[in-house]
């Protein structure tokens, strides 16, 4: 096992350059895969809050595979920010609080509703948790908003949530318009962390229910009482970590990977295994400076 760090270049950092993703984050959404299976039978998907684009990257690569002229398989990433482009993926960049960014997707979509919203946004974090999780429950109802646009009925909504005192709230909301909401934790999110996500399935709204966009879902004066309640009465919300327990953990440093290479000179004796140690670039760093 590797030693505890603090080091934000942790394992799936260097997994995430060694294999190509812009972001370490795309390995939360491939373990959420694992567990879920949200790629199933996708073929129109939309990454809110995409910057800088690594779950659209795992959408590109899950949905679209190496077959660049799958024309079935449609892709938008929606952000304020732009971001360097992906095969397969269309960029709007735009407010996912407006009506008209929604309007933009279904026109992507040629009419049609999306099977998949996925949403890995999060605010600039304060360092005040309450603070924090307030301003990242706006962020994902505002994202759960927008869904409600553009999702087809029986699909599948996934978002990051900052678990605190209040999630039962959020988790009652999202029971509104899912028949099943999930919490969990991909095991490439750090333990020091209050990040998880929120796995909602089978998108079924209320009867009657017309999406819009100047209504809040969060409505200030809920029943306090409900969020109060002890023991057996209190609603637990499902929780449950992903990925496999041998995977990398990401509190740990781990050991650069040694390389072993094997030398043979014609008409001699075959020299032995050499090792080569890989430079690593913080350490050359700082003896540079």
């Amino acid at each position: 096992m590797g030693r505890s760090s603090k080091d934000k270049r942790d394992i799936y950092y260097r997994l995430a350059k060694e294999e190509g993703w812009r972001a370490r984050s795309a390995f939360k959404l491939l373990q959420l895969d694992e567990e879920f299976s949200l790629f199933k039978g996708v073929r129109r998907a939309v990454d809110l809050c995409a910057a800088p684009g690594s779950w659209s990257q795992v959408l590109s690569r899950k949905l679209r595979g190496k077959r660049e002229e799958s024309e079935d398989v449609k892709i938008v990433a929606v952000d304020l920010q732009a971001m360097a482009p992906l095969p397969g993926v269309t960029q709007i960049q735009g407010d996912i609080t407006k009506i008209t960014t929604a309007q933009e997707i279904i026109r992507h979509f040629e009419g049609q509703p999306a099977d998949l919203v996925v949403c890995d946004g999060a605010p600039d974090v304060t360092g005040l948790h309450d603070v924090d999780e307030y301003i990242q429950a706006q962020l994902l109802l505002a994202a759960l908003n927008i869904t409600t646009h553009v999702l087809k009925p029986g699909g599948t909504f996934v978002a990051k949530i900052f678990r605190g005192k209040d999630v039962t709230l959020l988790y009652s909301q999202l029971k509104v318009f899912f028949s099943g909401v999930t919490c969990a934790k991909p095991r490439s999110s750090r333990n020091s962390s209050i990040e998880a996500f929120v796995v909602c399935e089978n998108y079924s709204p209320p009867e009657g229910y017309v999406p819009n966009m100047s209504n809040p879902l969060l409505d200030h004066c809920y029943d306090v009482d409900f969020n109060q309640l002890e023991g057996p009465n209190r609603i637990i919300v499902p929780f449950l970590a992903c990925g496999d327990l041998s995977a990398f953990d990401s509190d740990r440093t781990y050991p650069l990977q040694v390389t072993m290479v094997t030398t043979h000179i014609q008409g001699s004796t075959p020299v032995g295994p050499k090792t080569f140690k890989i430079k690593d670039p913080v350490n050359e760093s700082v003896h540079v400076l």
